[in-house]
């Protein structure tokens, strides 16, 4: 369990420091002049330089968004997070440990989605140590620890879902479609699977989605296909309308007088003109509408 130090700050020791310094110098310079207490002068002044040192490595600076994880011949004492120059004991080994955010991009994965369809799936992911206690000594390389858990995660993800639902019309949620919905999925399987290594993940997106270059082909021609069908069906929607509303506005107006058969012969036409790929070439009839 994380435990938060808050030691003292580290400027007295300095000055005092610098001043004991300052003393032990001069009392060297000046031992020539000390007659027969020269030694002894002259091991104070080393021993005054040893303990200055000794007490100034106690110092230590914590930058913003940093902490120092501190251990005592192996035990755990705690982490300082507070900023500027701070004093804790010499003998403490101090790690440092970085609380910034951190963007990990996966690599591409190739993996075969639910309806077994190879696909290439990668993630941005935002990342920070919440638990430096955690991060230090339950996990051998934290760093790595994340890189491999979010690997897994976004298999399970891609395995979970289909890529979209043209072989699986049902489906509540796909990986192409899915959205936000998707991107809290995996946030939250991430911040499951890192929370032993005492790393909170803030976001995790997926940057590349595709299907796999072996299938892509076939299913962009099976994707295109599938948008023909949706235009066509729309025009031909359109076109039936818009002959019922012709025949009704005819028959309404009393401008001309059709029989069934020429009723069926005016919808083809209006059919073709309406559904036709091309411009329909017209062609004029100067007799009668029945020659």
């Amino acid at each position: 369990m994380e435990k938060i130090i808050r030691p003292i700050s580290g400027f007295l020791i300095l000055l005092v420091g610098l001043l004991a310094l300052t003393g032990a110098v001069y009392l060297l310079v000046n031992s020539g002049h000390a007659g027969g207490s020269r030694r002894a002068i002259i091991l104070m002044g080393i021993l005054l330089i040893l303990v200055s040192i000794f007490f100034m490595s106690g110092l230590t600076i914590i930058s913003p968004n940093q902490s120092k994880v501190c251990t005592f011949f192996g035990r755990y004492v705690g982490t300082i997070k507070e900023n500027g120059l701070r004093y804790v004991n010499p003998l403490y080994s101090r790690k440092r440990l970085s609380l910034r955010l951190n963007n990990l991009e996966s690599s591409k994965l190739k993996v075969n989605d639910k309806m077994g369809n190879p696909i290439e799936i990668a993630a941005v992911i935002v990342w920070q140590v919440k638990d430096t206690y955690r991060a230090s000594f339950e996990v051998t390389n934290y760093e790595q620890y994340i890189k491999i858990q979010s690997e897994a995660a976004i298999r399970h993800l891609a395995v979970s879902y289909p890529y979209d639902n043209m072989e699986n019309e049902h489906a509540s949620l796909t990986l192409r479609e899915g959205g936000e919905k998707v991107t809290e999925m995996l946030t939250a399987e991430l911040n499951e699977r890192s929370a032993e290594a005492g790393i909170i993940v803030k976001e995790a997106r997926i940057s590349h989605l595709a299907y796999a270059s072996e299938i892509a082909g076939a299913m962009l021609q099976r994707q295109q296909a599938t948008a023909i069908v949706a235009a066509r069906y729309k025009i031909v929607e359109g076109a039936v309308g818009m002959v019922e509303l012709a025949l009704e506005e005819l028959s309404k107006k009393e401008i001309v007088s059709l029989d069934e058969e020429r009723k069926a012969a005016m919808v083809s036409n209006l059919m073709v003109v309406l559904c036709g790929e091309k411009a329909a070439t017209p062609v004029l009839n100067t007799g009668t509408l029945y020659q």
